[in-house]
């Protein structure tokens, strides 16, 4: 593909898309001979983010560093760091990190959170829910939060772990359309380009097929854990979340803007849309109960609106919060199946009653909705 081609091609991705998960590796982030910041090329990311936001885009920036930034506060460059040695590291360079990007959006007048998670939060389903909902939120009120793996509780991620796979996780958490990683390598290759002056630089994959995964090669380099297989990885799970996901090397000015003019980079493409994969994963997802629903509530659900709780009527099985449930209508016709926001139990007390009762019901607050339309499969 000409570069002119590819070129349009990015446009386009770029365009159309709504959400965009942006990948920082240590080793564009963190001055190799000093530790410092790079502060010059962050202030262009924080460009990038403006104008990606001006466009109307959401954005998400999952970040390393921590433990290079904590290693230098508390002079531990020279050593090689046990595992309590990281996990300190880890908590001083937290705040660093979260500090350095509240200070340099803010001059765009963007504002940042910071979010620490674990594997084990996309893995617990209630965790995951309350991770989405939080991100979600973040993101409709303008703001771009800071993703970051909890290392200094995450004993296994430190020893193991990579942001490339956790990028992918939250892209598909977020429903992200492109997932970014500015790497020190401008994409998947043949073979190792370092070893093989033949080897053949790859623009588009359009599936990721064992030809594909042959060609990943691991090489680690300063700070950074993941190689192109932890890549490929997480190319697997943004493409099956509907995301597509670019790998570009993100070394100069304006790195996310330089993909749309041409940057040598490698596209993972997606054939569906990030509501659309989620929903086909809700509706082959078993079921662990019934909600059945009244004719008000039946007509909102057609036209596409969430479940409140004053539609519901009944209710069978024992289901937990993020559970599939099947919505019927008062006379046992299907209608959708989506992940339930609350208990059977809750559920059971707030039937036919309005959202603003759930207060006084529960006795805590709640949600609004029982099942959200973007968690809800007709």
């Amino acid at each position: 593909m000409t570069i002119s081609k590819i070129k349009q091609f990015a446009k386009s991705k770029f365009s159309d898309a709504r959400c965009i998960v942006i990948k920082i590796g240590s080793g564009l982030l963190v001055q190799k001979k000093t530790n410092l910041l790079r502060l010059d090329w962050l202030n262009s990311v924080a460009a990038d983010v403006h104008s990606l936001q001006s466009e109307g885009k959401r954005v998400v920036i999952v970040s390393s560093g921590s433990i290079a930034f904590g290693r230098k506060i508390l002079k531990l460059e020279n050593s090689i760091l046990s595992l309590e040695e990281s996990q300190a590291a880890a908590a001083v360079g937290q705040i660093f990190l979260a500090q350095s990007y509240q200070k340099i959006l803010e001059k765009f007048n963007i504002i940042a959170a910071q979010i620490l998670v674990t594997a084990e939060d996309s893995q617990n389903r209630r965790r995951y829910l309350n991770s989405r909902a939080t991100l979600l939120k973040l993101l409709e009120m303008g703001v771009v939060p800071i993703v970051n793996e909890n290392d200094t509780v995450a004993t296994d991620e430190i020893r193991f772990g990579d942001n490339d796979r956790l990028a992918a996780q939250v892209a598909s958490l977020c429903d992200a359309n492109i997932l970014v990683l500015l790497s020190d390598v401008d994409g998947l290759y043949t073979s190792d380009p370092n070893l093989n002056l033949e080897a053949s630089h790859i623009q588009i994959v359009e599936k990721i097929t064992d030809d594909i995964e042959m060609m990943a090669t691991d090489k680690e380099s300063g700070f950074s854990k993941g190689g192109m297989r932890t890549k490929l990885e997480a190319a697997k799970v943004a493409v099956a979340a509907g995301c597509h996901m670019v790998i570009t090397n993100g070394d100069c000015r304006l790195p996310i803007h330089s993909i749309s003019q041409g940057r040598k980079c490698t596209w993972f493409v997606s054939s569906d849309d990030p509501i659309d994969a989620r929903k086909q994963w809700i509706f082959n997802t078993k079921a662990k109960g019934e909600i059945y629903v009244d004719t008000g509530a039946e007509k909102a659900i057609v036209k596409g609106k969430s479940l409140l709780p004053a539609g519901v009527i009944k209710i069978t099985g024992e289901f937990y919060r993020g559970d599939t449930v099947v919505i019927l209508s008062s006379d046992s016709k299907f209608l959708a199946r989506g992940l339930i926001g609350y208990s059977y139990k809750d559920v059971d007390l707030i039937k036919g009653c309005h959202s603003s009762k759930i207060k006084a019901i529960l006795g805590h607050p709640g949600r609004s909705v029982l099942i959200h339309r973007n968690d809800m499969t007709l």
